[in-house]
C-alpha cells in the first residue's frame, strides 16, 4: 500500500519563509566577508572626460577665429581682425560704465538698460500668460476659444506689434516693453497649457472622488505636474525677448544694447559692432543657462533599479 504524504499551501508557505529567512540572514555576512576582502580601489583622475569637456569648445573657437581672420584678409580689412577687436575691447570694458550725455554711455548701462526692458515686459507677460495656460489647460470649451487666437497671433513678428504700441503708449520705452509682452507671452501661455493637458486622468479622478476644491487642484495637483512645462516656456519666453529686445531698440532709440549697435553702425565703428554681438550672445547665454539650471532644479526624474 503506497502512502501519499501530503503539504499544504501553508505549510509550503511556511517552509519557503523559514528558507527566504536564513539566505537574508546569510547574505550580509557573505557581503561583509567580500568587502573586507576586496582591497579598496582608489578613483584615478578621469582625464578622458576632461579632454571632452574642453577641448570641443575649445576648438570651436578656434575654428571661429580662424573663419573671421579669413573674412577679415578676404574683406581687404573691411571686417576688423580678431586681434584689433580684442585691443578695442580691452578699451572698452576698462571703463564701460562712464556717462557723457544721454546718448553717450558705457556698454555696461546700455546692456541693463535693455535687461531692465526684458525684466519689464517679460515680468508681465508672465503675470498674465501662466494663469492664462492653466486656465485654457483646465476647461475645455476656454481651449476651444482661445486656441484660434493664439493660432492666429503667435507667428506675427515681434517688430509688427512695435508700431501699435508707439500709437498706443506715445512712447519709445513703454512700446519696447510692449514688443517684449507680446512675443513672451505666447511661449508660456502654450507650453503650460500643454503641461495642464497632460496631467493624468486618475489624478484628476482622486480629486474629484475627494471633492477638492478648484484652489486645492491648482495648488496641490496641476502646478507640481506642470512646473517642468512651464519652466521650459519661461526659458524659451527669455530667449526670444532676449532677441526682439536688440531689434526693438534699434528702431526706437534711446539706451540699449541694441540702439548701442546701431549708433556704431552710424559711426561707421565695426569693432563696436562685433564686440557688441558678442556682449548680446553672452548676455543671452547666461540668462537661458540660468533658466535651465532653475528648471532642472524643479525637474525629477525616476530613478531606475
Amino acid at each position: 500500500m503506497v502512502s501519499a504524504v501530503f503539504h499544504s499551501p501553508l505549510a509550503t508557505a511556511a517552509e519557503d519563509v523559514a528558507v527566504m529567512k536564513k539566505t537574508v540572514a546569510a547574505t550580509p555576512v557573505k557581503a561583509a566577508s567580500a568587502a573586507v576582502a576586496a582591497p579598496a580601489v582608489k578613483p584615478g583622475f578621469d582625464w578622458n572626460g576632461l579632454v571632452m569637456t574642453v577641448m570641443p569648445p575649445l576648438l570651436g573657437l578656434v575654428l571661429l577665429v580662424l573663419i573671421w581672420s579669413l573674412v577679415s584678409v578676404g574683406t581687404a580689412g573691411s571686417i576688423p581682425t580678431p586681434i584689433e577687436t580684442a585691443k578695442q575691447a580691452i578699451s572698452i570694458f576698462s571703463d564701460p560704465f562712464y556717462r557723457k550725455g544721454p546718448n553717450d554711455q558705457g556698454v555696461g548701462w546700455n546692456v541693463l538698460a535693455s535687461l531692465q526692458r526684458v525684466a519689464l515686459g517679460f515680468g508681465l507677460a508672465a503675470v498674465v500668460g501662466i494663469p492664462a495656460g492653466f486656465v485654457i489647460g483646465r476647461f475645455e470649451f476656454m481651449s476651444r476659444m482661445f486656441n484660434p487666437l493664439i493660432s492666429l497671433m503667435r507667428p506675427v513678428s515681434p517688430l509688427a506689434w512695435l508700431p501699435i504700441g508707439l500709437l498706443v503708449f506715445k512712447g519709445a520705452n513703454p512700446a519696447a516693453i510692449w514688443t517684449i509682452f507680446i512675443c513672451s507671452i505666447w511661449p508660456m501661455v502654450i507650453n503650460t497649457a500643454v503641461g495642464v493637458q497632460r496631467v493624468p486622468q486618475d489624478y484628476m479622478n482622486v480629486a474629484r472622488v475627494l471633492n477638492l476644491s478648484e484652489w486645492k487642484i491648482v495648488t496641490k495637483i496641476l502646478f507640481p505636474s506642470v512646473l517642468p512645462y512651464m519652466l521650459t516656456g519661461v526659458r524659451l519666453a527669455v530667449g526670444t525677448a532676449w532677441l526682439v529686445i536688440v531689434a526693438a531698440e534699434m528702431l526706437t532709440g534711446g539706451v540699449g544694447i541694441g540702439f548701442w549697435v546701431w549708433d556704431e553702425w552710424n559711426n561707421l565703428n565695426v569693432k563696436n559692432i562685433i564686440i557688441a554681438i558678442f556682449v548680446i550672445g553672452i548676455v543671452g547665454l547666461l540668462l537661458e543657462y540660468a533658466l535651465i539650471k532653475i528648471a532642472s532644479a524643479f525637474t525629477f526624474e525616476e530613478v531606475k533599479s
